[in-house]
């Protein structure tokens, strides 16, 4: 049975995945070993999904892992342990958004080419079967004008401002429509913000960030042949997809996505996170 080992468990995706693997056995696999930030999210992780062993530090991991899960709120907490597992043969689903910044996310993709140790990272929306429904639908308006995504998103959590939240109408607008974007401008309007994403042979994309009082994902499309409301809903076991997913790269060494897939949400938000502050167009950095 493939071992995991997940570090971080301030979040509620730990003790679900767990209990996923552990109590519904959804896979072949079982996660052993979690980590928290703090001695009381590990024991809540650690009794919602029936993980038998907590450590005091996720070094500890090596040697009881086949893969680990690296999953905190902050994604500048990800880089650090998944550099150690890559550099020690351990291959690694890092939760969303894959790194804090665009340069830790490349340095450890190099990395893991040069180790040959598989890794990713996505947000489980545009992988559920809803998204993939709307994607098709969207895909019969011909030639696409415009697109508008909206949903929860604080531009100043202190989980990192948009990577938080905004991870997740990023990498649906990319799963949509490509990784080429070319710039964004964010702006800001009290807790709010609307961010202009520009690609240089597509459509125009509006991005709606709401703090507070939304937590629907909501997409609409404009096209040549027509238009496209769409209420994103999730799967009944929303995690399930992207937990087989992984498990998938864990088992068999190969890697679901290209690193440009989960590289370019990250170059996304980086120049999101500089327009938030300036209010001025940012261009996105190359991936």
């Amino acid at each position: 049975m493939l071992r995991i080992g997940i570090i971080g468990s301030e979040n509620s995706h730990t003790a679900a995945i767990a209990k996923l693997c552990n109590v519904e056995k959804k896979v072949e696999a079982r996660v052993e070993v979690v980590w928290g930030e703090t001695p009381e999210f590990a024991r809540s992780a650690a009794e919602g999904g029936q993980i038998p062993t907590i450590v005091k530090d996720w070094r500890e991991m090596l040697g009881k892992v086949d893969g680990v899960m690296i999953d905190h709120r902050h994604a500048k907490y990800h880089a650090e342990p998944a550099l150690f597992f890559v550099r020690n043969g351990i291959p690694a689903f890092v939760d969303k958004p894959f790194t804090f910044t665009l340069a830790e996310g490349k340095k450890l993709c190099a990395l893991a080419r040069r180790k040959k140790v598989p890794i990713t990272s996505f947000s489980v929306l545009p992988m559920q079967q809803n998204f993939a429904a709307f994607k098709a639908r969207a895909a019969e308006l011909g030639a696409i004008r415009s697109v508008t995504t909206l949903g929860p998103a604080d531009i100043r959590s202190e989980y990192g401002g948009v990577f938080f939240y905004g991870i997740h109408q990023v990498d649906a607008i990319l799963e949509l429509l490509g990784v080429s974007v070319q710039s964004v401008q964010v702006l800001k309007h009290g807790e709010d913000a609307i961010a202009f994403l520009t690609y240089k042979k597509g459509p125009m994309v509006t991005m709606t960030c709401v703090k507070s009082g939304v937590r629907q994902f909501h997409w609409s499309v404009a096209g040549e042949k027509g238009l496209l409301d769409w209420n994103h809903e999730n799967d009944a076991s929303p995690y399930l997809t992207g937990l087989s997913t992984f498990v998938k790269m864990f088992q068999t060494r190969q890697e679901p996505f290209e690193h440009k897939r989960f590289l370019a949400p990250i170059a996304v938000l980086e120049a999101m996170a500089k327009s938030v502050k300036s209010g001025r167009p940012v261009t996105v950095a190359k991936v």
